[in-house]
């Protein structure tokens, strides 16, 4: 017997997941319960999803700052670590993974790609031997002032008022934090 999984909304409009081995049953479900549009008459497409716009956004600001970060030989993952270092050196890997929403596993890579590079230092902490901590060197502490005008650039390029981006700076971060309180609480 063959299961079949759907994803429907639920009564507060968040989709749930229904697996069962009754397609009948299944189909039945979700067209009982199909998530409100504009115009239900049309299909949602990539532009209606917020989604779609925010991971556009994210490409073209890498495409904006790749050929910067180029220059000064990093790529963007790596200059956010040194961005989370600017902000409070000597951190361990997991604090800079928890900063960045990545796992230690991603972040440990990156972190012994920069080591190598001399960029940052890392040292076993002498009060807990599990914990890696990471340390910018003179040359990290030197890509933050190498790196300054990253921020200009976003400006220019988005044609929008310094005072526009921080408050859509500001949106983001309230809607990203929302959906994370979300998949949080969310049961498993």
């Amino acid at each position: 017997m063959s299961r079949h999984i759907y994803l429907v909304p639920d009564d507060a409009g968040r989709c749930r997941v229904i697996i069962c081995h009754d397609r009948y049953f299944a189909v039945k479900q979700a067209r009982s319960r199909r998530p409100s549009v504009p115009d239900p008459g049309r299909a949602i497409t990539l532009d209606d999803q917020l989604c779609f716009s925010l991971y556009g956004a994210s490409l073209a600001i890498n495409r904006a700052y790749k050929p910067l970060l180029d220059a000064l030989e990093i790529t963007y993952p790596q200059y956010l670590v040194l961005s989370a270092l600017w902000e409070a050196d000597g951190q361990s890997v997991g604090a800079i993974a928890e900063r960045l929403g990545l796992d230690s596993s991603n972040v440990t890579p990156l972190v012994k790609r920069m080591e190598a590079a001399g960029l940052l230092s890392r040292e076993r902490n002498p009060e807990d031997e599990r914990q890696v901590v990471v340390s910018l060197t003179d040359h990290g502490r030197d890509m933050q002032a190498q790196s300054a005008c990253l921020g200009q650039t976003l400006f220019t390029s988005a044609g929008m008022s310094v005072e526009r981006l921080i408050q859509l700076n500001k949106e983001v971060q309230a809607f990203r934090d929302a959906v994370s309180r979300f998949v949080a609480e969310r049961p498993s």
